[in-house]
């Protein structure tokens, strides 16, 4: 291996690295607030990716559908709660289930965006949604449950979202028109600008999430909610929100690495499981709790995927998630057992 290739080696571990840091935020984002194990992260980067795909071919993507009938079914179990008399916060539940799905119907259906900022607007309005509505049917009535419970419902629903993506795109893998078609020459290295976009969109949607958790009053409310959601209940924090709020990032997030990754790989219906499964090595490296070093995992994990398909390319995804190994061994010498808050 010689410099040049080291390079290109490198260059590559950073804008995989880049998505994984995503995956890896979102990952700590929704554990930390829910204690949810959010196996099915991966899911939204595929349904992003083959949305756009399929908005760039000119056809109504199927998430619509679902989407419209994940809102219908979480109105008829937030109506259902109300008369058996349950407080129901009908502000956010009219908009994750009525103002967010209509508005992602009138865009696709009629307005039918061309330009790819539109297609990607269209995208993130299709995705976002799901994150909220699924948290309300699948987690929130299990929200005292332990995490064992929480994990084998996430593992259920990632096989549910699985087939409903090969239902919805088929066997057939897709990849979209990239944001840049450009390309630079840094260094003798040859850069393509799709990559600079991912690693740029990443950049600027870490700083976003920094400022929105260390400024913002609902960024303020979800960190004291993941730091302790008695106390934080206690103060009169609306932890239920906070499990909405999360999931709806990480949501938006899964859908903005689907559109950064889908110019650069050919997505298919269950790309989103390895994207999902190597952001959690990197989640497991920050202990599911530091961001900071979740984004240093991510890092790590991307360039030694990156070496590893240089040196052993068929043993790289071992590799890869050999990791997880090591690092679980550490972390069990050096913490100690807590036992779930509720």
């Amino acid at each position: 291996m010689d410099l040049q290739i080291a390079l290109l080696l490198g260059q590559d571990g950073i804008v995989n690295g880049a998505v994984y840091g995503l995956m890896a935020l979102a990952l700590v984002l929704v554990f930390s607030v829910t204690r949810v194990i959010f196996i099915p992260q991966g899911e939204f980067v595929a349904f992003g990716a083959l949305s756009m795909a399929v908005l760039q071919a000119g056809r109504v993507p199927a998430t619509l559908w679902l989407l419209l009938a994940l809102a219908a079914m979480v109105l008829v179990v937030e109506f259902w709660r109300w008369k058996r008399g349950a407080v129901v916060d009908w502000a956010s539940a009219l908009a994750w289930c009525v103002a967010l799905p209509l508005a992602a119907a009138a865009l696709v259906l009629l307005l039918k965006p061309t330009s790819m900022a539109g297609q990607a607007l269209a995208t993130l309005l299709l995705i976002m949604p799901l994150g909220p509505l699924l948290y309300r049917l699948a987690y929130r009535p299990l929200a005292s449950a332990s995490v064992l419970m929480l994990l084998i419902v996430s593992v259920a629903l990632h096989g549910v979202l699985v087939g409903l993506g090969l239902l919805f795109f088929g066997a057939e893998g897709y990849r979209t028109t990239a944001f840049s078609e450009e390309r630079f020459d840094i260094g003798g290295i040859p850069v393509s600008g799709q990559s600079l976009v991912v690693v740029g969109v990443t950049l600027l949607l870490v700083i976003a999430m920094f400022l929105f958790f260390g400024r913002s009053m609902i960024g303020k409310a979800l960190r004291a909610t993941a730091i302790n959601r008695v106390g934080a209940r206690l103060s009169g924090i609306p932890t239920e929100l906070s499990g909405d709020l999360s999931f709806a990032l990480a949501a938006l997030i899964g859908a903005v690495s689907g559109l950064l990754i889908a110019p650069l790989t050919t997505v298919y219906y269950d790309t989103g499981f390895l994207i999902g499964l190597k952001g959690f090595v990197a989640a497991i490296v920050g202990g599911l709790a530091s961001y900071p070093l979740a984004l240093a995992g991510a890092l790590l994990v991307g360039q030694l995927e990156a070496f590893a398909s240089f040196w052993a390319s068929p043993f790289k995804e071992v590799l890869v998630f050999t990791l997880i190994i090591p690092v679980l061994w550490w972390r069990s010498l050096h913490s100690h057992h807590v036992e779930d808050e509720e």
